[in-house]
């Protein structure tokens, strides 16, 4: 079994000035007592649970974190002082378009915060009305550009997959991406999450062949460009992965406070409420569940098969003293090509990776 190592912490701020159409996460309307109230809450949680591990990535989203006053950001960022900090920290915090502003960015910089992630999503004004967007064009590259005064290390995120669209859509917003010359893209299609505006107006689902079509041309376009595809949704220049995210492919502990955040630590799966009444009651917990070695071995390989690299055979016979053919059926896979080997890794082959899901499936099972 994986001995204690926690190494990565994320931090949830559910309030948003807008709610879009698309968004399952938790979240509501920001209100500035009620934001008050909730960062006490998450600086006791955190006083609770953190055990003075040293912290190499601390990654804040939501929500929108860029929705908080001035005086609240002050208020979260002083509620980490507890925490310690590896001295090559990869700090991010999710930013809005509307929100971004030169004041914001010094306010960061000034407390550390050294990768921002930006919604983006789209620039076509017909589905940004769709996904109840509040940008422009002209927003998004202006704004990208401040941010690029104060910070190197930025991701957009590039959605795709709406009803009505037409590859045409997406290599326009794809040359708009371009020009704002960032080091990490995140791309997503569209999911219909139920308690959705757009699942609850029965919005229909784009063709899964013209879904695939897209997300084929998007990683040409992006590896065209100089982008490593390392992860089914993110393309990073050398150097800026994700190293908060790897943490949670590579299947390795981390907190999670906040309003329904997730952690994993110590082999326990813990799940915050949803609920702010519970939350600032100081009933953080939901449900905790220990995950067994059957359980983490298939988490190994569903979470580790998401990196495009794969999962490495060497590491996984250290981890847990078997081979990956010992534990799960994957010779078939293998012989029609599905999954490839090569060198140490195990990965699904890239013309099967729109497949995914149900390849992944097949790893929820021991044999």
């Amino acid at each position: 079994m994986t001995k204690r190592n926690v190494k990565s912490l994320y931090i949830h701020i559910p309030f948003c000035k807008h709610i879009c159409s698309y968004c399952d996460f938790c979240k509501m309307y920001y209100h500035e007592q009620l934001a008050s109230q909730y960062l006490s809450s998450l600086e006791k949680e955190i006083k609770t649970y953190y055990q003075n591990d040293i912290i190499e990535t601390l990654y804040i989203g939501g929500g929108t974190p860029s929705s908080l006053s001035k005086d609240r950001l002050i208020q979260l960022f002083n509620s980490l002082k507890i925490i310690k900090q590896s001295d090559n920290l990869e700090f991010s915090f999710e930013v809005n378009i509307s929100d971004i502003t030169e004041e914001l960015l010094l306010l960061l910089k000034h407390y550390q915060v050294n990768r921002i992630s930006i919604g983006i999503e789209t620039v076509n004004d017909k589905f940004l009305t769709f996904l109840n967007r509040d940008h422009t064009k002209n927003d998004v590259y202006d704004k990208v550009m401040l941010t690029k005064k104060y910070f190197h290390n930025i991701n957009v995120d590039f959605m795709y997959g709406f009803y009505g669209q037409t590859l045409q859509d997406v290599k326009e917003d794809l040359l708009f991406f371009k020009s704002l010359d960032v080091p990490h893209i995140s791309i997503y299609s569209l999911i219909l999450e139920p308690n959705t505006k757009l699942f609850i107006d029965k919005t229909k689902p784009l063709e899964e062949e013209i879904e695939s079509e897209m997300y084929f041309y998007i990683i040409q376009f992006l590896e065209e460009l100089g982008y490593c595809h390392y992860e089914f949704s993110n393309f990073a220049k050398k150097g800026y992965a994700s190293k908060h995210n790897l943490t949670y492919w590579n299947n390795e502990f981390y907190y999670g406070f906040g309003l329904g955040a997730v952690g994993y630590i110590d082999h326990y799966r813990i799940t915050n409420t949803r609920s702010i009444n519970h939350y600032n009651k100081g009933c953080y917990v939901l449900t905790k569940d220990y995950e067994d070695r059957d359980i983490e071995m298939s988490n190994e390989m569903i979470l580790g098969l998401r990196k495009i690299k794969g999962v490495n055979m060497n590491q996984f016979i250290l981890k847990y003293g078997q081979t990956i053919e010992e534990v799960f059926r994957i010779h078939d896979l293998v012989k029609q090509e599905v999954l490839k080997i090569e060198g140490d890794y195990l990965s699904i082959n890239q013309k099967y990776l729109y497949l995914s899901n149900q390849i992944l499936e097949r790893f929820i099972d021991i044999r």
